[in-house]
């Protein structure tokens, strides 16, 4: 039986300050990966909206839950430009993202729950398996990471409207690999992701 999150992990800490850590935008196959990380600054607060793991929520939920928690708790939001994702890789590049937020902070987290198993190396905390469905700082920062990211590729669409990332937020439906073969790669993409570099690679073959 699913279970909706809470602050059970946070309490185990022993600390006031946790900061709930999570990216959203690994496997797209453009724009930034984002990170997000948001400190409740009490743990006994009574929360109106739903709160959960980000990809359960309807975009009304979403777009509630983010109104309410920018106004309630402390949050930051870093990114990771697709140059970076490309030198670093997409998990090096998630876990520098994921520091960035936290160094955003207005208030330094005495501890932070990372969504994920591994731990970013600058960052004291642990990490959390499905932390988002388990710990309220964490899908708080699920949700954050990304209406941010959402509102991004939006952005972006405006200037490139043929790809439709408006719609598939640059994630590679079919669609979306067929924009990409009429129109081509440009500074916005994964230039290491397959989909993209097989891509590439096809175009130097023919020219």
């Amino acid at each position: 039986m699913k279970t909706n999150p809470n602050f059970d992990i946070e309490r185990e800490t022993g600390y006031n300050l946790v900061a709930g850590v999570d990216e959203a935008g690994r496997g797209p196959l453009c724009g930034p990966v984002v990170a997000a990380a948001v400190i409740f600054p009490k743990h006994d607060i009574d929360i109106p909206v739903i709160i959960r793991d980000s990809k359960q929520m309807t975009q009304h939920m979403r777009a509630a839950a983010y109104d309410w928690i920018i106004k309630n708790t402390i949050w930051a939001c870093a990114e990771c430009s697709p140059a970076e994702i490309d030198e670093l890789n997409i998990l090096w590049a998630s876990m520098l993202a994921m520091e960035r937020a936290v160094q955003k902070l207005t208030c330094k987290p005495q501890f932070c729950l990372i969504d994920g198993n591994r731990l970013p190396a600058n960052l004291t905390g642990m990490p959390v398996v499905k932390g988002d469905a388990k710990s309220l700082s964490i899908a708080a920062a699920s949700i954050i990471a990304k209406e941010t990211r959402d509102k991004i590729m939006h952005d972006l669409a405006k200037e490139y409207p043929e790809y439709g990332w408006n719609k598939n937020a640059g994630y590679p439906t079919a669609s979306h690999l067929q924009a990409i073969d009429k129109y081509g790669i440009n500074k916005h993409y994964r230039k290491s992701f397959g989909p993209v570099k097989e891509r590439m690679n096809d175009e130097t073959k023919n020219n």
